[in-house]
């Protein structure tokens, strides 16, 4: 098997790459974007089988720069010399906006991420909300079910919604077919309550942050403690180191990842993105990888499979240290805390005042 067969149907009609290539990477904060090579890289990736992207509304300069890529690449769409591509974003209001953001606010940002792709429809937008204390999730979650209907948005998913929010809203007739959550060896919070919900109710995972921004790799296998801030993935994944025990606990998981990987002959990125990928629900893993060189490794990952001994191998280290507290997303969501306080809350720049 390689890449190209590896794809998941999220319906009947709707397939996606079970490897997604992650946009945040190219975002700012991450270092220079050379935009040029870019845009090879992703023609690289979708002629390999990654024909899946993962965007938002609030990663700068990203939607544009897949736009452009697609422009660029059109007749090579059109002839079928590359395979057709999915396009997933975001919709995320801003956290000053969630009192009073309107259908008309909604309706601006979606036809604004049309505009930046160039697409005539929408193959996914996932719904984020900042604040829960602002009960309106679920008014603004069917803003979404309107542009659907109306043809602009294919289908609906969300981002890091817990199970009792996601049951609101699906209870009130948001057809949510997805949930995109942080799921890795490092973070197990999905396999909690939120896999059996998801099952019941037909929806899938889409992981972000299986390799948890680098830092698993051979890179970090018996690297020194200290602070990891070279860009905003190290500060926010050595977050979560903390709360799993710290950085012994984690150099105890990268060495069983390594012994494993030995043993398949791929690296301890690979072995950490297919642990995620034989989970419950889990529909594709998003892999914010920058460039094309990463291709030799995620087509190993293609073929590889980890036996249940391995996994539970794993797994027996896991336990041994702390498990991130809480549903999906929720220590992330106290902005006063060490999670909240890295984020940026107000990105659309769409703030509206009451009338």
């Amino acid at each position: 098997m390689d890449l190209r067969q590896l794809r998941i149907s999220l319906t009947d009609s709707y397939s996606i790459s079970r490897v997604i290539k992650g946009g945040w990477q190219l975002a700012g904060g991450h270092g220079s974007v050379d935009e040029q090579q870019a845009i090879a890289d992703m023609r690289d990736f979708v002629s390999a089988g990654i024909t899946t992207f993962d965007c938002a509304d609030i990663y700068t300069g990203v939607e544009e720069l897949i736009g452009k890529f697609l422009r660029k690449h059109q007749p090579e769409f059109n002839s079928g010399e590359l395979p057709p591509v999915q396009i997933h974003t975001k919709y995320v209001p801003d956290l000053d906006a969630l009192a009073v953001v309107s259908k008309a606010d909604t309706e601006k940002i979606i036809d604004r991420s049309l505009m930046r792709l160039g697409v005539e429809r929408l193959d996914l937008v996932q719904f984020a909300w900042w604040d829960y204390s602002v009960p309106r999730y679920v008014d603004v979650c069917l803003h979404l079910v309107d542009l659907q209907k109306a043809g602009k948005i294919r289908y609906i998913g969300a981002t890091n919604f817990n199970v009792a929010k996601l049951g609101e809203m699906l209870d009130a007739g948001c057809p949510l077919i997805t949930n995109q959550v942080q799921y890795s060896v490092l973070d197990g919070r999905p396999a909690h309550r939120m896999q059996d919900f998801l099952q019941q109710r037909g929806m899938s995972f889409l992981c972000y942050g299986s390799v948890a921004g680098g830092f698993l790799t051979e890179k970090y296998l018996g690297a020194a403690e200290g602070i990891y801030s070279e860009n905003r993935s190290l500060v926010k994944y050595q977050l979560i180191i903390e709360e799993i025990g710290g950085f012994d606990q984690f150099q105890k998981l990268l060495r069983v990842l390594k012994d494993i990987a030995d043993e398949h002959d791929v690296r301890i990125a690979e072995v950490a993105a297919q642990y995620v990928l034989q989970q419950k629900q889990v529909a594709a893993v998003i892999i914010g990888a920058r460039n094309a060189r990463h291709l030799q490794g995620l087509q190993k990952l293609a073929r590889l499979n980890l036996e249940e001994t391995q996994i539970e191998k794993i797994q027996s280290v896991i336990d041994t240290g702390s498990a991130v507290p809480g549903d999906v997303y929720d220590i992330e969501r106290d902005r006063h805390g060490p999670h909240g306080r890295i984020m940026k809350y107000n990105l659309n720049q769409t703030k509206t005042k009451p009338k």
